[in-house]
């Protein structure tokens, strides 16, 4: 029984690859793998739906839950993980701007970027594949595969182009209602029959191990250490929030050249990174595997001289 099971993984593993074009692909196939889920077996969010914080649909959220949060030209919205866990992809849209909200359970990473790429504007779906345990977007104009993390196409027409990253806050419900009281909350009603107090990562988040491999390994950290990263002219560099926790903020750095700030709040675990001029960088808040498995040459800060 257990072989039969693993002959039926295989196969269903081997016909969710086979559902692609990679005639044009910019990383080896085989780190390409079926995550579990078919085409859309996990469903992002096309037409979300919002309430305020005060309002009753907000109630299902406790003020330590977790959020990815969004300003665009003074509007706010926060996203709980609590759906994102369930969906992965959200396409919306704030203050007139095209985004594609997304997560990654198996990573911790969540990331926000822009829909308009290349002169046209994309919606994206869960593909259910994935590449170094990263989920793999698919835009449906192109049916191009997207690494989340390497925030680019890796298979499919589009192989190559970049998607342009957004400033997004992981953080608590509690904490960002606090500093945008006036901020919109995607609601529970997205059209799916789930259980989103039920988190279906748990045991995974609770253990150190990995469910699929990567090609870049770094015991320096725990792998489900929580970092925050920068990409700066092609430089990586990560703070592990355990490093943030030993020093007083915000910490005065220089990547690439271009001063930062990076700013951490122990108690609602929320990290960002600023300009000089105190606005808000594109970063990634994730797991330090993940991190390290995109950026092998990453520099690393720490709290000791």
């Amino acid at each position: 029984m257990r072989t039969s099971s693993k002959n039926f993984l295989l196969l269903a593993g081997l016909l969710a690859l086979t559902a692609w074009d990679f005639s044009k692909h910019s990383v080896p196939l085989n780190e390409i793998e079926s995550g579990g889920p078919p085409k859309d077996g996990i469903p992002a969010i096309d037409k979300p739906r919002f309430v305020f914080a005060e309002q009753q649909g907000a109630q299902f959220l406790e003020n330590s839950d977790r959020v990815l949060g969004l300003v665009v030209e003074g509007k706010t919205k926060a996203y709980p993980i609590k759906i994102l866990n369930w969906h992965e992809i959200v396409n919306d849209r704030i203050s007139g701007r095209d985004v594609v909200v997304t997560f990654c359970p198996l990573c911790g990473t969540g990331m926000v970027f822009s829909r308009d790429v290349a002169q046209r504007t994309l919606t994206f779906g869960v593909s259910g594949l994935l590449y170094q345990s990263d989920v793999l977007l698919y835009d449906r104009q192109t049916e191009s595969l997207w690494s989340q993390i390497q925030q680019e196409a890796v298979a499919g027409p589009m192989t190559g182009a970049r998607l342009d990253l957004l400033p997004s806050t992981h953080t608590t419900w509690g904490h960002w209602k606090t500093k945008h009281p006036d901020t919109l909350l995607l609601s529970t009603e997205t059209g799916y029959a789930r259980d989103y107090d039920r988190d279906p990562y748990e045991a995974y988040y609770k253990s150190q191990r990995l469910m699929f491999g990567v090609s870049h390994v770094s015991a320096r950290y725990p792998p489900k250490e929580q970092v925050i990263g920068i990409v700066i002219e092609g430089k990586a560099k990560a703070y592990p929030f355990s490093e943030l926790s030993r020093v007083e903020m915000p910490v005065l750095d220089v990547v690439e050249g271009r001063p930062l700030r990076v700013v951490f709040d122990a108690a609602s675990r929320t990290a960002v990174i600023e300009d000089k001029a105190g606005r808000e960088l594109p970063s990634v808040v994730g797991f330090w595997f993940a991190w390290y498995a995109f950026h092998p040459e990453t520099a690393v800060f720490s709290a000791s001289p």
